[in-house]
């Protein structure tokens, strides 16, 4: 299995990691997703897809807090990656994100998943 660490990157209340396992693009938002922060992961999610690796798991086990805009940036990236062929897959959401989720219906045209491991294994 690949395991390669492609990188990582931080401003202040928020920091993504990155890395390369089997076919999934894993994407690791740690901290609060919110309008300040949301070019963080929006650049890794896009860069990703450009580069053809459309199986995108994001693991929001570490994830305190997401706004609208950090709710786009996913939803941006969904797009992106069913129009290359691919998915956006949510794994591990804190009760306080997955509220986000839930009242908006954004739940809906996401494939959620309640562990990483769950992700990775479809």
């Amino acid at each position: 299995m690949d395991r390669g660490t492609v990188g990582s990157a931080s401003r202040g209340r928020l920091q993504v990691e990155v890395r390369t396992e089997g076919r999934s693009e894993i994407v690791t938002p740690v901290g609060e997703l919110d309008h300040h922060t949301a070019d963080l992961l929006r650049e890794p999610l896009e860069h990703a897809v450009e580069q053809g690796r459309v199986r995108l798991v994001v693991d929001c086990s570490g994830l305190e807090f997401c706004d609208s805009t950090g709710l786009n940036v996913l939803l941006g990236a969904r797009l992106k990656a069913e129009a290359a062929g691919g998915r956006v897959h949510l794994a591990g959401m804190l009760p306080v994100v997955a509220r986000v989720f839930e009242i908006t219906g954004a739940e809906a045209v996401f494939t959620v998943h309640d562990s990483l491991e769950a992700a990775l294994d479809t």
